[in-house]
């Protein structure tokens, strides 16, 4: 079976999560229990998962050059997922998102987007083969919506250039 070179234009972002028995109440101080630090953001979701599902995946991010963007290519490397194309940002610093979770599972997130805000069309060129040897695209809103839109182009007119003269064709292979 033919495995799916799956690319993934997004977001990675560092979760600080600590977990409390109720979220707090704005201007409180409230004591919290367990604190975990993990990777996330909703690109680097998506390109774990579907690398654990089998997929050819490749992550089209940026990060700051600190510790959270270099141990957050180390973990996606582990993954098996392609960071030729996880750009380092020298002015910005990785995205992080500060996590609350209340005993019910109730969560309260801000996300300092960072780098992150600053994944630009000009980026985006820099590899512009992955994508148009990709099967399938994903993307979200967490990176500027002029990148989203730029892509979203790129792989409408692949669809189109690989669609069969006789037949109708509404996207990727």
């Amino acid at each position: 079976m033919h495995q799916k070179k799956i690319i993934v234009v997004g977001s990675c972002n560092t979760d600080m999560v600590i977990k409390a028995e109720r979220l707090p109440v704005p201007g409180e101080t409230i004591l919290g229990g367990t604190f975990l630090m993990n990777s996330g953001g909703k690109g680097a979701n998506q390109a774990v998962a579907a690398a654990r599902m089998g997929g050819d995946v490749t992550l089209i991010s940026k990060t700051g050059n600190d510790l959270f963007g270099k141990q957050s290519v180390v973990l996606y490397n582990s993954e098996n997922i392609n960071t030729e194309f996880i750009y380092s940002d020298s002015k910005l610093p990785s995205g992080v998102a500060l996590i609350t979770v209340d005993s019910r599972g109730e969560n309260c997130i801000v996300v300092a987007s960072g780098a992150n805000g600053n994944l630009k069309p000009a980026d985006i060129d820099k590899s512009i083969k992955a994508i148009e040897s990709a099967d399938i695209i994903l993307m979200q809103l967490e990176i500027p919506i002029e990148t989203v839109e730029y892509v979203a182009e790129l792989g409408a007119s692949k669809g189109e250039n690989d669609c069969p003269k006789s037949g109708s064709c509404t996207g990727l292979n």
